[in-house]
């Protein structure tokens, strides 16, 4: 570690808090030398404890305000400031604003946008040359081809000494003979690649009416402060395109932007789409990205060479130097809700960074969320609605197939009627896709002769088998085991058996069905990433699948023209279990994996195999009535006073052994706030009460709409402190009861 500088005890000390991305409650007083000039911030580095760490100057002391005497024995100095943009003002509000919101530490939240500190250390350079306008002595022909390659492919462009070589077909020795002969000029160049510059002015593709009417409504916000916007459309109604032409707008007035997608399975056929439109591709942030093209689009971003940004949650903390405009794609998307850490739902946040920089965002779907919805309905959100398909594409049409009546046969999964529908598609040269929303092969196995069931010995949940792998897998924390070849409760051999269909199941079935069908299995199991998902979707669209079989990731966001039938094998799976949102993620899965169905010339069909085919959610599906689903799921839950016409906070305590939650869950309780309007449930076991080795206890707060309960929960939570074998994880606005 650097020497401390030393501080004069007779001289007025100034001072600067530095947040540290840790989970600390707040930022820390630090001395600031006299040769070190900071402001808010800048990253610094600073001593805590033995270590270095770095962290951001959240504030410092206005002009004209004098610097307190403090005894400088009681504070540590920064060590020194990094050469690196500050942090923008709007994203430490914005750190600060989703520390509040979901009372996290400022420190956890800041971590977030810390997650690069390769980025904060000046750029990596190469050695270049280019002509340097004088001509060497000695002229051989191979010195006379890396002049002349030069001197037509431009005589001040500094590249490589490598790349110099290959292009006028010599060695590189001969590249080193010209810098020798002052031929050549040595230059030190960036060692990252450049940033495409996309293009704002390129003419997009002719627009129907309904996409040219929304189209322009949401390019008159771009540059006129905050507004948020729901751009309904039916799946297929080109919606990209029409939030294309608002990006447009951004990029003339010189501004950057922000598209969000739920998963990076989406990112690579949205990435080939943009460059299409705009003659350069955006830049990607997501999970799967090397460290070296993270520090690149990060520094990138906050130097403001990176234009557009297309990305998952996480992107949503890069810092932005003139963010103009917030695109949520699938903004109903479940998978934008953060579930460990700092907990938030990336789409609110979004719409509250939107806001804290006054610019606007839009939010796109063909099933919004209900909260989305009632917001339009208060008038804070506009509506935008494409209410058809584009082009000669028309929606599908949609059956029930009710399985109590025409039931598979025994150990199959697909009905005589979803056959037969699969033989017609695929002697008519279409393609076919069955739906499952279940990994794996089975969700469960057991032996025949004891009845032992094969448990994750650190969840409350079954193992899935995984046929493909040979093997057993929880879902909830990865554990893996071989798939043995007798019971180890009675050691029966051959006795074990798989209960229940998982995706692989059905592909085991369909390949016995149709041998002659060439299918393709899609799944998270069996897509390691953007490169595979695109690599599947490619296969699919060149016509090299006939029958597809898949989970949520064939759901949304794909485009298979010669796709006309989709059968769901189980469209109740998910209907149960007590969830609040049960019914609507239900109602917007099977719609978005319906919507994959007739996007191209031919008409569309889709069937599904249901139990319940009386069930709203079915109803709403056949009869394509979506806003009746809606208005239905809102009169439940405003009766109930369940969000979005309530509010719901949820404290999940986790503990090694039982007790020690047990202990801390009952001190909350005693110390529980009488408040009107607000209810307290629990504590209670949490539906998966024991996670990843911990035993889980829940509390779940319900208030009413205008109820602040983030200050009720700070003032409850202050009451009782924590032994540090528990933790306690808060979730303001769950998405997910486990």
């Amino acid at each position: 570690m650097a020497d401390q500088p030393t501080l004069d005890m007779d001289i007025d000390v100034v001072t600067a808090r530095v947040l540290l991305p840790l989970a600390l409650p707040g930022a820390y007083d630090y001395a600031v030398p006299d040769d070190l000039d900071v402001r808010p911030g800048d990253f610094v580095r600073v001593p805590l404890g033995p270590r270095e760490v770095t962290g951001v100057v959240w504030d410092a002391l206005p002009e004209g305000v004098e610097a307190k005497p403090v005894d400088p024995k009681k504070l540590k100095a920064i060590v020194s400031r990094f050469d690196a943009p500050p942090m923008p003002d709007v994203l430490r509000k914005f750190v600060d604003w989703v520390a509040a919101y979901t009372l996290s530490p400022p420190g956890a939240v800041l971590r977030l946008a810390m997650r690069v500190p390769q980025a904060l250390e000046p750029a990596p350079t190469v050695t270049g040359y280019r002509l340097s306008g004088a001509e060497p002595q000695r002229a051989t022909p191979q010195r006379q081809r890396v002049l002349e390659v030069l001197r037509e492919t431009g005589p001040q462009l500094a590249r490589p000494a490598r790349e110099i070589a290959e292009m006028a077909g010599v060695g590189t020795g001969v590249v080193s003979g010209l810098v020798k002969a002052g031929a050549l000029e040595v230059v030190e160049m960036p060692g990252e690649r450049a940033f495409s510059e996309p293009d704002g002015d390129i003419e997009g593709p002719q627009l129907s009416d309904a996409q040219s009417s929304a189209a322009h409504d949401l390019g008159a916000h771009v540059g006129n402060g905050f507004s948020a916007t729901l751009l309904d459309g039916v799946t297929g109604a080109g919606k990209t395109e029409v939030y294309f032409e608002a990006v447009a707008t951004a990029l003339r007035q010189g501004k950057q932007v922000l598209v969000m997608l739920p998963e990076i399975a989406l990112t690579p056929q949205l990435l080939k789409r943009f460059e299409t439109r705009f003659g350069a591709p955006p830049a990607p942030w997501h999970s799967d990205l090397n460290q070296k093209e993270r520090r690149r689009i990060w520094r990138g971003v906050a130097e403001g060479r990176a234009r557009v940004i297309v990305g998952a949650r996480s992107a949503l903390f890069l810092p932005y130097t003139d963010l103009g405009l917030i695109v949520v794609d699938e903004e109903h998307e479940s998978a934008f809700k953060q579930e460990e850490g700092v907990i938030y739902n990336a789409r609110d946040m979004a719409v509250a960074r939107a806001s804290l920089g006054d610019i606007p965002i839009v939010l796109a779907s063909a099933t919004p969320s209900l909260e989305t919805v009632v917001n339009v309905q208060r008038g804070r959100y506009q509506r935008l609605v494409l209410p058809e398909r584009h082009g000669a594409a028309e929606l599908p049409d949609v059956t029930a197939i009710d399985l109590r009546a025409d039931a598979p046969e025994r150990g199959r999964w697909l009905s005589q009627s979803l056959v037969t529908a699969i033989v017609d598609t695929l002697e008519a040269g279409n393609q076919a896709m069955l739906f499952l929303n279940r990994r794996g092969y089975a969700p469960l196995t057991l032996c025949r002769t004891c009845g032992h069931r094969f448990e994750c010995p650190n969840c409350d949940a079954w193992l899935v088998e995984h046929r493909f792998r040979k093997e057993l897998q929880c879902h909830h924390c990865g554990t893996r085991a071989p798939t043995p070849y007798e019971c180890p409760e009675c050691q029966s051999e051959n006795s074990l058996a798989a209960c229940g269909p998982g995706v692989e199941r059905i592909a085991e079935e369909a390949a016995e069905r149709f041998p002659e069908a060439r299918l393709s299995v899609l799944s998270s199991d069996h897509l390691h990433g953007p490169a595979a998902t695109q690599e599947a979707v490619g296969q699919i669209t060149r016509q090299e699948v006939d029958l597809i079989v898949g989970t949520q990731v064939v759901a949304k966001g794909h485009n298979f023209p010669n796709l006309t039938l989709v059968g769901v094998v189980d469209a109740d799976l998910g209907l149960t279990g007590g969830d609040l949102r049960a019914a609507e993620r239900t109602y917007q899965l099977l719609h978005q994996v319906s919507g994959r169905a007739g996007r191209g010339e031919k008409p569309g069909r889709v069937i599904l195999q249901t139990y319940m085919p009386h069930h709203k959610v079915m109803q709403a599906l056949v009869a394509g009535d979506r806003d009746q689903f809606l208005q239905q799921e809102a009169q439940e839950r405003e009766d109930a006073g369940m969000p979005p016409y309530g509010r719901l906070v949820s404290l999940i305590l986790s503990a090694p052994e039982l007790p020690q939650a047990t202990e801390v869950a009952r001190q909350l309780a005693r110390a529980v706030p009488a408040a009107e309007g607000v209810r307290v449930l629990g504590p209670a076991p949490a539906p998966i009460a024991l996670l990843r080795g911990r035993h889980r206890v829940r509390f779940l707060i319900k208030t009413t709409r205008d109820f602040q309960v983030q200050k009720y929960v700070r003032a409850w939570l202050a009451q009782v402190k924590l032994p540090n074998a528990v933790r306690l994880a808060v979730d303001v606005d769950p998405q997910s009861f486990l």
